[in-house]
């Protein structure tokens, strides 16, 4: 026995002391009922407490501290409280001999009692658990794993060792739970084709887990947000793991899903309504800012009138008690709900003001934008904005840091652009990507604006925007990578992009042509809609991978497919079978597209749903039905849809009629003249369906203009309507052999950007007149305004060959 001692003295002193009352100290830290309790056994056995009993001591306290209403002071209490120390320094001469799950759960808790990551403790606890890593089990993995991201370590070495051990071990992996915990944390660091692996993985566990498991539901679509991937099956799949458990979902859950929704634009409506109810149950529930301003930023956006006015008024009630950060919340959702509540926006923006030394760039550019949006005017605050962004920018090293700083001066009252600015503009450009490019254009483009306006001079606002021009460039001939690209373009707008970047845009898509696959089709098939641009490789590509590839494409994806076909006026070599491939994909998710729309059913259901959207979105979604409805009533009659659309037309159009451009009133003076008088032509006519046509004349059967009579409409009122939904011509009917005919001045809208192509929405409407009985004559601007008919008589004669099919030159002799 000494000979043994002799040779393992440390095992055999372990082995020796270790108390033989264990269960029995267990059993009585079971029966404590709070944590003072704990404290006085902890106090009084701390020289018998095993690596067991320390790890229980920890459970104990924390499963105490996940009952308490005020986390954050109950657990201050507790690190604070002296026999914590003891635990701790236990812990530190334990841990050694602490088991796996024992050593991990230990870490979990003292990162939750806000034990600092670089305190001792800590360190050693990552250190000693980093040693035994390959040995973890898949739990334990992914409990240390959460741990790492808690300490924001989600770029370290020892979260890439995780990363590797998931991906040799990830055909062996059976639990989703500890799976989709591991998913997040290594989101970070993996590839493109990692990513893939574990949606795929998750995909074959999904069945696997209990439909009442929205835990793990919500890390997927974590998962899927932080890799940026909408990928529609597994999204639906969780909605409605989070549908069939949405009353027993929290603040912060709903919360949570609404925002993951929100990034990767996934819209279940059955779920915002059912989220909707469920929060407005809680507003009475909740009278602690903290809790209501998170009520408040989740509600606010979709909430009724009733609903925002109780909010806005709760709010106000607690605004003396808003933090820096609550006040910066509720800012922002205030900007969302469009609010009006001129009390409420003053009260929050006075706290912002009290606060604006707290607040990072990025934090600096959301209140500039959400006080310039609700029309906010206080010069102080103003003022001390400008101020702070300044000395900022003096600073800032940071692309996108600088980028937002100097787009918040740009948006503020007399802003100017100083040699500070554009230093700092100038310094960081070899550095930005596309984005930061496009946000410093906008804001120089603010500025040469305002300095034109006050007679100042642009000139190096105008050279830096040549630098960013040169930069533009060069980084689009530098890629080769299509999906790095689309991160970069997806978000891209303003006249600096679509003039100066847009062709070599083009171009560099057309030379990744190749990269196109059914990932990516549904983005750069959106990207070209934006741009207006026509480009027949790209779109064969589209087609092609759409043939090749429909089944791996979701059906809520075909839309952003098909619409640059659409908007450009394009049909791709296989016509037929690509828009016919596209219907039925949607055909097999709905049975039938337009029985599914023109459903009372559907209608109801769309009504209660635009009263969740902003006044914006809501008008252009009804406008969409209603062109819809419009299309089918005159090109597919066979489906017998009635025309439901004139009581908001006629709200529409009551608003939206206009006056003549320089070039209608032109081509209307020069029609009174060829046709014999004002009374031989229409103005601004609403057609049957609510087509608007700039010019209407008639011509009997020998080609003679017919008067209009005292029923003549002038531009700018709405003309009576007198026919029933269906296509018969307005007012009276024509007599024997003569003909209704339509004149459209078509500008640079009804064409692409790079080609004089005819766009959709004006061929359409050029075949829904048709329909209707015109015959219709488009005159393209680039005619209109052509070297051919530069004097009055040519664009005469033009005219005349255009309406009575006579044989003339553009020009007279």
């Amino acid at each position: 026995m000494f000979r043994l001692r002799a040779i393992c003295p440390f095992s055999w002193r372990v082995f020796h002391f270790r108390p033989f009352s264990c269960e029995t100290l267990i059993r009585q830290m079971d029966k404590c009922t709070d944590e003072e309790q704990v404290f006085d056994l902890i106090e009084k056995n701390k020289a018998i407490f095993s690596e067991k009993q320390v790890g229980y001591a920890f459970n104990i306290l924390w499963q105490f501290q996940k009952q308490k209403t005020s986390l954050f002071k109950s657990v201050e209490c507790i690190r604070d409280h002296p026999q914590f120390l003891t635990l701790y320094n236990l812990t530190t001469n334990k841990m050694e001999f602490m088991n796996d799950d024992n050593l991990v759960n230990v870490l979990y808790i003292t990162q939750h009692f806000a034990v600092e990551a670089h305190d001792p403790l800590v360190e050693a606890l990552v250190t000693e658990a980093w040693r035994r890593l390959e040995r973890f089990d898949i739990n334990v993995l992914s409990k240390f794993s959460s741990c790492l991201a808690d300490q924001h370590l989600n770029f370290s070495p020892l979260m890439g060792k995780i990363a590797d051990i998931v991906n040799r071990k990830l055909e062996t992996i059976q639990d989703l739970r500890s799976l989709s915990v591991l998913m997040v944390s290594i989101s970070s660091l993996i590839s493109q084709r990692f990513q893939d692996q574990l949606v795929n993985k998750t995909e074959l566990l999904f069945d696997t887990i209990d439909s009442s498991q929205v835990n793990i539901a919500r890390r997927i679509v974590q998962f899927l947000r932080n890799i940026k991937y909408s990928y529609y099956p597994l999204l639906e799949r969780c909605n409605k793991v989070f549908l069939s458990h949405v009353n027993h979902l929290d603040l912060e859950s709903i919360s949570k899903i609404l925002s993951l929704y929100h990034f990767l634009q996934f819209h279940s409506f059955e779920f915002v309504l059912m989220a909707k109810k469920r929060l407005t149950e809680m507003i009475p529930q909740f009278d602690h800012p903290a809790s209501f301003v998170k009520l408040f930023v989740a509600l606010g956006p979709m909430a009724g009138p009733e609903e925002k006015k109780q909010l806005e008024s709760t709010i106000l009630l607690m605004s003396e008690e808003l933090t820096s950060q609550q006040a910066l919340a509720v800012m922002g959702a205030m900007e969302e709900m469009e609010s009006r509540n001129s009390r409420l926006i003053k009260k929050i923006a006075s706290i912002l003001h009290k606060h604006l030394d707290d607040y990072k760039p990025v934090e600096l550019l959301k209140i500039t934008k959400a006080l310039i949006f609700l029309h906010f005017q206080s010069k102080e605050l103003f003022v001390k904005l400008k101020e702070l962004l300044h000395s900022y920018l003096k600073i800032s090293v940071k692309p996108s840091e600088i980028s937002s700083l100097v787009c918040a001066i740009s948006m503020l009252p007399s802003p100017h652009l100083d040699e500070v600015g554009i230093s700092r503009i100038e310094a960081v450009l070899p550095q930005c990507d596309l984005n930061d490019l496009n946000g410093f254009a906008t804001s120089i483009l603010r500025w040469i604006q305002y300095d034109c306006m006050h007679l100042d001079s642009t000139g190096k606002q105008l050279k830096l925007l040549q630098k960013l021009d040169h930069y533009g460039h060069q980084s689009l001939q530098k890629c080769n990578n299509l999906n790095l690209l689309w991160e970069e373009l997806k978000s891209l707008k303003g006249d600096w992009f679509a003039q100066s970047l847009l062709e070599e845009t083009i171009a560099t898509l057309q030379r990744l042509v190749d990269e196109i696959n059914y990932m990516n089709v549904a983005g750069i098939a959106s990207f070209i809609s934006r741009t207006n641009c026509l480009s027949t490789l790209l779109l064969d590509r589209i087609a092609s991978v759409v043939l090749q590839q429909i089944e791996k494409i979701h059906p809520f994806s075909v839309l952003a497919i098909i619409l640059p076909f659409s908007i450009l006026n394009y049909d791709p070599p296989q016509r037929n079978e690509f828009f016919g491939t596209c219907i039925q994909h949607l055909n097999s998710y709905l049975k039938d597209l337009l029985k599914t729309i023109f459903n009372i059913k559907f209608l109801d259901r769309l009504d209660s749903q635009l009263e969740l959207l902003c006044s914006s979105l809501n008008r252009r979604v009804q406008f969409r039905l209603m062109e819809l409805n419009r299309a089918v009533c005159l090109e597919c009659p066979e489906y017998q849809i009635p025309w439901f659309h004139d009581r908001f037309c006629q709200q529409h159009y009551n608003k939206d009629i206009g006056s003549m451009n320089g070039a209608q009133q032109q081509i209307s003076k020069m029609l009174a003249e060829i046709l014999g008088g004002i009374n031989c032509v229409k103005a601004s006519v609403l057609t049957p369906y609510y087509h608007m046509i700039d010019f209407e004349c008639i011509l009997d059967k020998r080609k003679k203009p017919l008067p209009y009579g005292s029923h003549n409409i002038t531009l700018g009122k709405l003309p009576e309507m007198h026919w029933e939904s269906n296509t018969q011509i307005v007012g009276s009917r024509l007599p024997p052999g003569a003909e209704r005919i339509a004149l459209e001045f078509l500008d640079l809208r009804a064409f692409c950007t790079n080609i004089p192509h005819l766009k959709g929405k004006s061929a359409m409407k050029k075949r829904h007149l048709e329909i209707l009985g015109y015959r219709v004559i488009q005159i393209p601007h680039f005619e209109w305004n052509s070297m051919a008919l530069s004097t009055k008589d040519a664009r005469m004669d033009y005219l005349r060959e255009r309406i009575f099919g006579e044989d003339k030159k553009y020009s007279r002799k």
